[in-house]
């Protein structure tokens, strides 16, 4: 059983969670993660571990980092994450709707080159019979 309370170094969070030191020291500067300092050392605990969790999601949905930050503190309002839940809801349904619009618009212009390659193909194919039967 692995020993969740362990504090990571950032060559291990990098390896883990297969993200770059600029990333983390970049989160860090957001104020998303704050790790331990033992020096010029950075050791992340396991809340930094399940918050970088939380980021990498949030930013794979499409959510700004602001928006991330703001439901983070959230967790921390003493009501068993009922604020943070019903927020990470609200946000995650518009971020859907905005991906489905997107999805739609890009399924259209799909559809709509699919047409014009069809068009330019018979098009050179009709010249093409054309020209031969010229000659």
């Amino acid at each position: 059983m692995p020993d969740t309370d362990r504090l990571m170094t950032i060559r291990e969070m990098c390896d883990t969670y297969e993200v770059t030191p600029r990333t983390l020291r970049f989160y860090e500067a957001k104020e998303l993660l704050s790790p331990n300092r033992e020096g010029q050392k950075r050791l992340f605990t396991r809340r930094d571990r399940a918050r970088l969790k939380l980021i990498l999601r949030g930013k794979r949905f499409g959510f700004s980092l602001e928006e991330i930050r703001q439901l983070l503190e959230l967790y921390h309002v003493g009501d068993q994450q009922q604020t943070q839940l019903a927020r990470t809801l609200a946000i995650a349904k518009e971020r859907l709707a905005d991906m489905e619009r997107q999805r739609n618009e890009f399924n259209e212009a799909i559809n709509d080159l699919g047409e014009q390659i069809d068009w330019v193909t018979q098009t050179l194919a009709s010249t093409a019979v054309s020209k031969d039967a010229a000659e």
